[in-house]
């Protein structure tokens, strides 16, 4: 069953309404495009026929006026000629002519007018067909950012990632309490920073100075000069 069931519908239709009450409105959106370029079809194939027949019905008057033409020479023979009566014969038949030319030329404006109203309603129906596919676009537009959107907020809160997370934070304390493991030691060997020396470590500076003098002393003589 179609959307609408005829073309003035699809005209004077409100594709905000049709959208805001649907379930799908995709799936509406869809249907109403496949109506219209449907009754485009129709409406182009009725104009086509249309033009037809008015171009048909001009031949026929164009030819009638021609006849008309014609019996008003035979007319003017007749009279010539004096026969008169041969004269009202030939106008009665031209009189016929110009009542058969003057219904065509009625049938003629009729379909003139009816073209003209036909090609306002393409017109319309070529504006709301081409409105109808813009919402489709931004339909789908709009489908395409959610979905983006969606994964996004999936990944963000994926399980795995919160597990990786959580292990990466494992692994730099485990490399905290190790490398704090590693200063403790050292601690333990070179004391504290800023504490005084110890005994041992007074005595043996001492020691140190007093080879290092005794070094200086011998390096003194070696390079005195020999008297």
């Amino acid at each position: 069953m179609g959307i609408f069931s005829r073309l003035a519908d699809i005209v004077n239709s409100n594709l905000n309404a049709l959208l805001a009450s649907a379930e799908d409105p995709e799936k509406i959106i869809r249907l109403i495009i496949q109506e219209m370029e449907d009754t485009l079809v129709e409406v182009r194939s009725s104009a086509v026929r249309t033009i037809a027949e008015r171009r048909e019905l001009e031949r026929k008057a164009d030819s009638v006026k021609r006849e008309e033409g014609e019996w008003e020479r035979k007319a003017e023979l007749a009279l010539t000629r004096g026969r008169e009566d041969l004269a009202r014969g030939a106008l009665l038949a031209k009189s016929h002519r110009t009542q058969a030319r003057q219904a065509l030329e009625q049938q003629i404006a009729q379909l003139v007018a009816g073209l003209a109203q036909q090609n306002d309603d393409i017109a319309k129906l070529q504006a709301k067909l081409a409105d109808a596919k813009a919402r489709e676009q931004s339909l789908a537009a709009r489908r395409t950012t959610a979905g983006n959107r969606l994964r996004v907020r999936e990944k963000l809160h994926d399980e795995r990632i919160n597990d990786a997370f959580f292990r990466f934070e494992q692994a730099e304390r485990s490399l905290d309490e190790l490398e704090g493991r590693v200063e403790a030691y050292d601690l333990g060997r070179r004391g504290l920073a800023g504490a005084p020396p110890t005994l041992e470590q007074e005595l043996a500076g001492l020691e140190a100075d007093a080879s290092v003098d005794a070094e200086l002393e011998a390096l003194k003589a070696r390079m005195a000069p020999k008297a």
